[in-house]
Formats: C-alpha cells, structure tokens, sequence
C-alpha cells in the first residue's frame, strides 16, 4: 500500500501534511466573501428579479399599454387626421404615431420603476433591496436599467404594430435621434419613478404623481400637435416641460424634422437626468422612508 500522501488539488499547496489555500487576491479563506469594486452578480440578480416581474404578467406590462396605445392612435386619426391634414408638413398620422411611442415608453418606465420598492414598503419586503451586499448606486441602476428595458419593450410593440398599420409610415429615418431621445426619456421616468417609490408611503401616493404629474406633462407636451401653432404663453409652457423636447426629438428620427433644437433638447436632458440621479442616489444613500 502506498503511504505517501496524495497530491494536492489546483490551488492548494502542500506544507508538511496539511493543505493551505494560497494568498492572492483570486483565494479566500472559507466562508470569506470576494465582491470587487462593483458587485456585477448582485447588480444582474436584482435586474433579472425586475425584468423577470414584469415578464410574469406581461399580458398587462406590455401588450395592454400597446393596445392603449394603439386606441390613441385610430381615434385621434380618425377625428383629426382626414382630409389630408399635416403637421410640420407630413401627414398628421405619422406626426402623431412617433409621440405616442415615446409617451408609452416614458409612462410605463415610471410604472415600473415607481413600483418596486414602494411595494416592499408596504409588504414589508424592503429589506430584500437593503440586506444583500448590493451599495446604493447599485441598487438603483438595476431598478433603472429593468424599467428601461420595459420602456423599449413596449415602444418595440407599439412600433410593430404601428409598422403593420395601413397608412402609417414610421420608417426610422434617424436611427441615432430615436434611441437617444428615447434613452433619455425612459431613463428621466426611471429616476422620477424611484423617487415617488421613495416618498410615498401607499398606492394612492404613487397613482397621484401619475395622474397630476406624469399624465399632465406627457399630454401637453406636443404629441398631439405642433408646439408652434400655439399662442405664445402656451408654447413658452411646452419650452418649459421637458417631455416636449424627449418627444419632439424622437419625432425627429422617423419625420425628419422637429419644432425645437436638437442640441438644446439633448443637453436639457442630459443635466435633468444627471440631477435626478444624484437626487435618487442621495435618497437611498440616508435611507430616507426606507430603514426605520
């Protein structure tokens, strides 16, 4: 019988008879957890818990804002849009179609950001967003980036709908135009969501900044008409509502032409979204309505 010790495994070394782990940064004691700078498995598992919620009852996620959506556009076409009539010289339906994309991207992003940990609120389940090893920025760019994804979801349903429509043209004619602008809204409604879900304390509080807040900015907006035919208090208003410059920038990849600067409209939101994120993070960072 051989009474020589066995070799040791890959990544142990022998000292007499009993085994070490080696030092190094890829080696840790047992039971000592390695989590670098950023911990991208906890990031990935509270986005894939995100996305995999909203997947499960899609039916009322997605295609129910599609179809509403949809609804939007034959009714407003059929009372305005006969007769010939444009807008910003195209046809008034292909003026309408792009605004409602981007406004069902920008309201179910809100829906879905403002959800998450206003419901682990009032479950009582918050301290599964507080307890894992996850920091604050974190946190928060997993709950953005899954509301994202839900906001593109449903402006990809829209859009193959509106494709398959007789009589609408929304051929992307500025690809980089559509996913910027519509970047940028998705994102602004992220971080507004992740606020509201911060501050309220029920539903009600939540259904309130979507009824007086969200709705209103969306629907005056312009996505419905040209910002330029209005008298000039009303269109010093639209200049003033940052939702006219994501929708009228949008409008711009598939029309080819806009009723506001470009570049304006790009660095308004750029700043908008740079100081809701800073607001959101130093929320979740004193862990305001959140730890008792």
């Amino acid at each position: 019988m051989n009474d020589q010790a066995p070799n040791p495994p890959a990544g142990v070394a022998q000292t007499g008879t009993r085994p070490e782990l080696r030092s190094g940064p890829a080696f840790a004691e047992p039971g000592t957890v390695r989590i670098s700078a950023i911990n991208w498995g906890g990031l990935k598992a509270l986005y894939m818990k995100e996305v995999r919620r909203f997947f499960k009852v899609q039916l009322q996620t997605i295609w129910a804002p599609a179809i509403t959506t949809m609804l939007y556009l034959v009714i407003f076409t059929v009372a305005l849009g006969r007769s010939g009539r444009t807008v910003l010289d195209v046809p008034f339906a292909d003026f309408l179609a792009p605004g409602l994309i981007v406004m069902a991207m920008m309201q179910n992003s809100f829906a879905n950001s403002s959800f998450s940990l206003l419901v682990g609120k009032i479950q009582g389940t918050i301290i599964d967003y507080l307890m894992p090893p996850l920091s604050e920025l974190e946190v928060l760019v997993s709950l953005v980036i899954a509301a994202v994804t839900r906001a593109f979801l449903v402006g990809g349903a829209v859009w193959l709908a509106m494709l398959l429509w007789p009589g609408i043209h929304v051929t992307p004619q500025h690809l980089w135009a559509i996913l910027w602008f519509g970047l940028m809204g998705a994102v602004m409604l992220a971080f507004m969501g992740v606020l509201t879900s911060i501050w309220a304390e029920k539903f009600d509080h939540a259904a309130a900044i979507t009824n007086f807040v969200v709705a209103p900015l969306a629907l005056l907006s312009g996505t419905f008409y040209s910002v330029d035919a209005m008298a000039p208090t009303f269109r010093a208003l639209s200049h003033a509502n940052p939702f006219f410059y994501v929708i009228s920038g949008f409008r711009y990849g598939f029309i080819g032409t806009t009723d506001s600067p470009l570049l304006t409209g790009s660095l308004l939101l750029l700043a908008i979204n740079a100081a809701l994120g800073i607001g959101c993070y130093a929320l979740l960072r004193s862990g305001w309505k959140l730890r008792s």
